[in-house]
Order: C-alpha cells, then structure tokens, then sequence
C-alpha cells in the first residue's frame, strides 16, 4: 500500500519547512521511506530470498495498478461526472515518472535487501544499525536515480534529489525504533 500511495503523488513536488531550512522533494517521500523499514522487517523475519520475492510482488502491484488506472481512463465517464479533467489530471500517471519509479524501486529494493542481509551475518545483534545503514543507502541511491530519470529537464534536480534525500532518511530514522520494537515483541513470545 505504501508503495501504491507513493506512485499516485509522486509527481507532487512540496516545500518541507523543517525550521532551520525548507526543503523540497515530492510528496511520495512521506509514504516511501517505510518501505525501505518494512523489507528489512521481511528479511529479518523471513529471511533475505522472502524479502526478494516480497520486492518482486511489491513491483508487480505497481505494474497491475498503472494497467488498471489506464484502463479506467479509457472509460467513458458517467455524463454528471463534473470532474473528469481533475481526475485524468490527477490520474494521468507521466510514463517518465512510473518507469523512474520501477527502476528505481528495482534496483534499491534489491539492494537494500542483499546489504542487510551480508549485514546480518556480519554484525548479527545490530538490528539497528543494519538497518539504518540498508535503508539508508537504498533510499539515498533511490533518490537519485528516481530524480534524475523522472524530472531531469523538467523540473531543477539537485534540489529535488537534495530534498528527497534529507526527507526520505529524517522519515526512516523515525521508523527504525518501531522496527527494533516490533523485533522485540516478537522475540518475546517465542
């Protein structure tokens, strides 16, 4: 579901006003950076080959709504529908932006899923640590590559990427406490 919510306002750019500064960095940032938490909980639980097929199932679901959106498009709205043109403006997904995500998604998911667990084994009791460090560098790396390949010569990168950055890591670091807990609670009832 996160990874759903994500894909709808991805193409949101929002000012983020921390205080100190404002940062900016699409609105898919809020609901994406649990994903990187959420596939360590998978691989820490089920082990790394389930987190694997949990980011190829995660990708297909992408896939299968984009189909599905597209198709409801194509249907002729009902004729007091007032809002067609905010819907298709809403759900008229840029191909740049879905294949951006996919990419990146692949790529990073995969990744984050192959370093917690070389992690696991190398550093077996910081579940902390390995998992800030594997979401870290997947949603830093997911950044950039999302970033670049989605709104390059369209909309100014290095701040977006900046942003999404700062953004994606401040919101995973507020999930990794939960993940340790949740861990936690699991332990204790085996």
């Amino acid at each position: 579901m996160l990874l759903v919510i994500s894909q709808l306002v991805a193409t949101r750019p929002a000012e983020f006003n921390l205080y100190l500064f404002t940062i900016i960095a699409p609105t898919a940032v809020i609901a994406y950076s649990f994903t990187a938490i959420v596939n360590d909980m998978i691989n820490e639980i089920y082990g790394e080959k389930c987190a694997h097929i949990a980011v190829n199932i995660a990708l297909a679901t992408q896939v299968i709504m984009v189909i599905l959106i597209f198709l409801a498009s194509q249907i002729t709205p009902a004729f007091f529908f007032e809002h067609e043109a905010a819907w298709q403006d809403i759900f008229g997904l840029s191909l740049r932006i879905v294949f951006a995500s996919w990419v990146s998604f692949f790529i990073c998911q995969h990744l984050d899923v192959w370093v917690f667990s070389r992690l696991k084994e190398k550093i077996p009791k910081q579940l902390a640590l390995r998992g800030t460090v594997s979401s870290s560098l997947n949603l830093t790396l997911d950044s950039v590559i999302f970033i670049t390949i989605a709104f390059l010569g369209v909309m100014p990168i290095l701040p977006l990427i900046i942003g999404q950055i700062i953004m994606k890591n401040m919101l995973m670091l507020f999930g990794i406490p939960w993940f340790v807990a949740y861990k936690k609670k699991l332990n204790s009832r085996k």
